[in-house]
C-alpha cells in the first residue's frame, strides 16, 4: 500500500469535508458512506476473519484497518511486513499505536535488530526502554552512552522497575556501572516510596557491611524495630528511620505517641525527619475529624506543614465552629495560597463574623473577581455582579476549512464517529500538539461540531505539558451545550432548574452520550444499571438493560429524575449533588456530624477531596451554563437552598478595559504533518 500524498487527501477531502464553510462536519451523503464502508473494514479487521479487511489506499482511515489487521497476528508478524507498516505510516499516531505492541511482540522474540530499527526516541514505556537497552548490549552497543542510559532509568523511581529492566541493571551491575554511591541513592528514593524489597534488591552488591545496614534499614521501612536505636547516627540512618515510622504513623497514627519520641532522642532526629510521621498522624486522623485532630495538627512542625495541612487545620476548626482558630489556620497559611479565592472567601467569612465588616468586604472584593464557586459566593455576600470576562474569537471559514482538512483531524472525527475513542485521541492530541494556539482554538469548534466535545475540556488550557491560563475564558468552547430542549424539558417536568442538569452532564460526561466509568455508570449523566433500573420501574419507563442507558433522552430523563429524588430525600441541592458524587453512606455521615452547618463551611468540610471539589464545580458550572443560557444567572446563594427564583444576578468584566485580549495570531500555512516539526 501506498502513502496517498496530500494532493490525493484534498480530493477525497473535498468530498468527505463539504460543509467546511459553515460547520465542519462529515457530508451527511458521502460522509456516511465512508463512514459505513470504514466501520464494516474495522469490524471485519477485529473480529479476526481470515480474510484481511482493507480500505482504498486513499480513504484516511486505510492505516488504522491495516493496523487492527496486522495487531492480530503481531507475535509471528514478518519483519519486512512492520518495518514497512511503520515507513508507509511515518509520523502519523497510528505508527506510534502499531510501535509500542510490535516492539513489544520483538521483545518477547529478542529480535533485536529489527526492535533497533523501529525504535524511536518519542516511546516512553519505561519496559520497552529497557528492552531497547538490551538490544544494543545484544548487538554489541554498550558504550558510554548506553550506560548513562541505564543509569537514568536506575535512578528515575524508587519503585520496582519492570521485569524488561533485569538483564540491563544486572550487566551495569556486573560493568561497574552500579557504584555503592548510586546503589545507596535508589535505596533511599525506595525508602521514601515506602519499598523495601526495592531496597533489598538496590543493595545486593554493597560491601557486607553495608549490605548488612542497608537490608536492616529495609526491615525497619517494612516493621519498625528496636535495632534501630543502635543504628549509626548518620544523615542516612535519620532519613530511613523518618520514612520507617511515617509508614507506621499511616496505619496506627497513635503509634508516634510512644514511638516516635525514642527513635527521635536515639537518632536525633530533626524537626522536618520527626514531621513525617507527625504529618502522616495528623491526616490521618483530622481526614475523619476524630477528637484527637486539633491536637496532632498542632503537634506537626511548622517545617512539615504543605498546603494540604494547611487546609485541613482550617477546616478541621471550621468543623468545631472553632471560628477564631479557623482564621488563625489562613493566616498561617503561604502567601499564593492565602490569595486563592477559596481562601480569600473564607477569611473574609470569619472577619465578617468577628463584626470586621471593613476588612471582609475588601477581601470578597477581591475572591468577586474570579469566575468560580467561591467568587460567585463573595459576590452574592457583598451585592456584587458576577464576574465573567469571556473571550468568543472570531474564526474565519477559510482558516475553519483548512484545519478541518487537516489528515489528522480527519482521521480523528472519523474515528470518533466510529466509536473508536483511544484511537480518535491518538490522532486529536497528534493534531493539536503540532497546532498553534489559533488553530487549536478552531480545531476544538470542528471537534465540537462533530458531537465530540471534551475537546474543549481536554485540548485546551493545558496541551502538551504547556498551560495556557489564558484560555479558561473560552467559556463557549469550555461548557458546550447539547440536548437543550431535553434538559429544559426534564428539568421543567422535576421542577429543577436546568443549568444544574447541564452543569451535572458537563462533570461526568462532557456530554459524551457514550461514556462509561470503571463502575460501570454510563450515558450523560453516569447512571449505574442497577440504579437506572429502579429509576425507570418508578417513572413507569420501560427498561431495555444497561445498554439503554447510551440514549441521551433516557439517560436525561433518569438522571433529572435522580436529582430530583436526592434533593428531596436531603433537602438541599448541595447535599443532593454531593450524594450524587458519594453515595448516600458517606452524606448521612457527613450529616450526622455537621447537618446544623452553614451551606460554606458544610461543604468545605465534606472529608473526600473528590465529592467536596465536586460540588463546588456542579454549583460554579450551574453558574457559568445560566450565563450561556440566558446571560444572566440566579444567585448561587438561591442555588444552595433550593430556591428557584426569578431574581437574576448580572455578568460583568473585572478586567481594565485597555487590556489586550489574548494574542490572536494568524493561522499559519498547513502543512502535512512532521513529528520533528513538533519539537
Amino acid at each position: 500500500m501506498r502513502t496517498p500524498s496530500l494532493t490525493a487527501f484534498t480530493g477525497l477531502l473535498a468530498a468527505l469535508l463539504s460543509a467546511a464553510c459553515s460547520a465542519q462536519t462529515l457530508d451527511p451523503a458521502f460522509g456516511q458512506a465512508s463512514l459505513t464502508q470504514a466501520r464494516a473494514a474495522l469490524d471485519t479487521a477485529e473480529r479476526g476473519d481470515a480474510t484481511d479487511a482493507s480500505l482504498p489506499a486513499a480513504h484516511p482511515l486505510a492505516g488504522w484497518v491495516e493496523y487492527a489487521n496486522l495487531r492480530r497476528g503481531i507475535d509471528t508478524l514478518s519483519a519486512a511486513t512492520g518495518q514497512a507498516f511503520l515507513n508507509r505510516h511515518r509520523d502519523q499516531a497510528v505508527a506510534a499505536a502499531f510501535r509500542e505492541q510490535w516492539l513489544t511482540a520483538l521483545a518477547k522474540r529478542e529480535d533485536w535488530p529489527t526492535y533497533r530499527a523501529a525504535w524511536s526516541a518519542l516511546v516512553k514505556s519505561t519496559a520497552l526502554r529497557c528492552a531497547e537497552l538490551n538490544a544494543r548490549q545484544a548487538l554489541g552497543v554498550t558504550n558510554a552512552d548506553w550506560t548513562s542510559g541505564a543509569q537514568a532509568l536506575w535512578r528515575s523511581t524508587g519503585k520496582s522497575l519492570p521485569n524488561e529492566c533485569d538483564a540491563p541493571m544486572a550487566i551495569l551491575a556486573a560493568h561497574g556501572g552500579l557504584e555503592p554511591a548510586l546503589r545507596w541513592e535508589r535505596i533511599e528514593k525506595a525508602a521514601a516510596e515506602l519499598q523495601p524489597g526495592v531496597m533489598r534488591a538496590a543493595a545486593r552488591g554493597l560491601p557486607a557491611a553495608d549490605f548488612a545496614l542497608a537490608n536492616d534499614y529495609a526491615a525497619f521501612v517494612e516493621s519498625v524495630h528496636d535495632r534501630a536505636l543502635d543504628w549509626p547516627k548518620t544523615p542516612r540512618s535519620r532519613l530511613i528511620a523518618s520514612y520507617g515510622l511515617m509508614r507506621l504513623a499511616k496505619s496506627q497514627p497513635q503509634s508516634v505517641d510512644t514511638t516516635l519520641p525514642k527513635f527521635a532522642n536515639a537518632l536525633g532526629l530533626s524537626d522536618e525527619e520527626r514531621g513525617r510521621a507527625l504529618y502522616q498522624a495528623a491526616l490521618q486522623t483530622v481526614a475523619s475529624y476524630l477528637p484527637d485532630s486539633a491536637r496532632r495538627l498542632n503537634a506537626v512542625p511548622d517545617v512539615a506543614y504543605d498546603e494540604k495541612l494547611h487546609e485541613w487545620r482550617v477546616r478541621e476548626a471550621m468543623s468545631r465552629s472553632d471560628w477564631k482558630a479557623a482564621l488563625a489556620g489562613i493566616r498561617r497559611m503561604g502567601d499564593k495560597q492565602r490569595r486563592d479565592s477559596r481562601w480569600r472567601y473564607f477569611e473574609a467569612r470569619l472577619l465578617e463574623m468577628a463584626g470586621d465588616k471593613t476588612n471582609a468586604e475588601i477581601l470578597y472584593r477581591d475572591a468577586a473577581n474570579k469566575a468560580e464557586y467561591h467568587g460567585f459566593l463573595a459576590a452574592d455576600r457583598i451585592g456584587a455582579s458576577y464576574a465573567l470576562c469571556p473571550w468568543t474569537p472570531k474564526t474565519d471559514a477559510a482558516a475553519k476549512a483548512m484545519i478541518a482538512s487537516d489528515p489528522a483531524m480527519v482521521r480523528a472525527m472519523l474515528l470518533y464517529r466510529l466509536e473508536r475513542g483511544a484511537w480518535a485521541e491518538r490522532e486529536s492530541n497528534d493534531a493539536l500538539a503540532r497546532f498553534t494556539p489559533d488553530q487549536r482554538r478552531i480545531a476544538v469548534d470542528i471537534a465540537q461540531d462533530n458531537g465530540w466535545f471534551d475537546r474543549g475540556v481536554f485540548g485546551l488550557v493545558n496541551v502538551g505539558g504547556k498551560s495556557y491560563p489564558e484560555e479558561l475564558r473560552l467559556y463557549e468552547l469550555r461548557f458546550p451545550l447539547h440536548h437543550d430542549s431535553v434538559i429544559r424539558r426534564e428539568a421543567a417536568k422535576h421542577n429543577i432548574d436546568p443549568t444544574w442538569v447541564a452543569a451535572e452532564i458537563r462533570a461526568e460526561s462532557v456530554f459524551n452520550p457514550k461514556a462509561r466509568s470503571h463502575a460501570d455508570a454510563r450515558g450523560l449523566m453516569q447512571v449505574l444499571p442497577g440504579t437506572g433500573a429502579g429509576l425507570a420501574k418508578r417513572l413507569g419507563l420501560p427498561w431495555r438493560g444497561g445498554e439503554s442507558l447510551y440514549q441521551p433522552e433516557f439517560n436525561i430523563a433518569l438522571g433529572t429524575a435522580y436529582l430530583r429524588e436526592m434533593e428531596d430525600k436531603y433537602g438541599q441541592p448541595y447535599v443532593a449533588i454531593a450524594a450524587y458524587n458519594a453515595g448516600p453512606a458517606p452524606v448521612a455521615r457527613w450529616l450526622s456530624q455537621r447537618g446544623g452547618m452553614d451551606a460554606d463551611f458544610w461543604i468545605e468540610t465534606i472529608s473526600y477531596k473528590e465529592t467536596r471539589d465536586y460540588v463546588a464545580r456542579i454549583l460554579a458550572f450551574s453558574v457559568i451554563y445560566d450565563w450561556r443560557l440566558n446571560r444572566n444567572a440566579m444567585p448561587i446563594t438561591d442555588r444552595l437552598a433550593g430556591r428557584i427564583v426569578d431574581a437574576r444576578k448580572q455578568f460583568v468584566c473585572p478586567l481594565p478595559p485597555d487590556l489586550p485580549a489574548p494574542p490572536t495570531a494568524a493561522p499559519a500555512p498547513m502543512q502535512a504533518p512532521s513529528r520533528k516539526k513538533q519539537r
